[in-house]
């Protein structure tokens, strides 16, 4: 594919069925950038830090991670099943763990799922 036609190509299309307000958080999610949690290796660590809180995630499979960093909810290592993020509503990007969005996870203590700050930043760490 010569430029000419990289440049008429749609990377992506808005879904006629959403508003425009969720197609747009849906390609900032896309251009702010994130992780695909089912593309992680086994035993791989996230290091997210969100607007109040420093966690660390380490990959169990099947959507389920032990997760630490919040002093009520998982001051040692803990495992919960991450939902995916969402952007401060109730729509949720399943699996996906992406910045400016917050981090959603299921707590085995707690009956609703608990919603993180703001995600400033999401490093991976392979396993050892």
């Amino acid at each position: 594919m010569d430029r000419s036609e990289l440049r008429h190509t749609n990377f992506f299309r808005s879904n006629p069925h959403l508003s425009d307000a969720i197609n747009r958080n849906i390609v900032r999610s896309e251009v702010e950038g994130g992780v695909y949690l089912a593309d992680l290796p086994m035993d791989s660590m996230l290091e997210v830090e969100t607007q109040n809180r420093f966690y660390v995630l380490v990959n169990r499979g099947g959507g389920r991670f032990l997760i630490s960093g919040h002093p009520q909810f998982c001051p040692e290592p803990t495992l919960v099943v991450v939902a995916g993020s969402n952007w401060g509503g109730s729509m949720l990007k399943r699996s996906y763990v992406g910045r400016g969005m917050h981090l959603e996870f299921l707590h085995p203590a707690y009956e609703r799922p608990i919603i993180t700050s703001k995600i400033v930043e999401i490093r991976l760490r392979e396993a050892a």
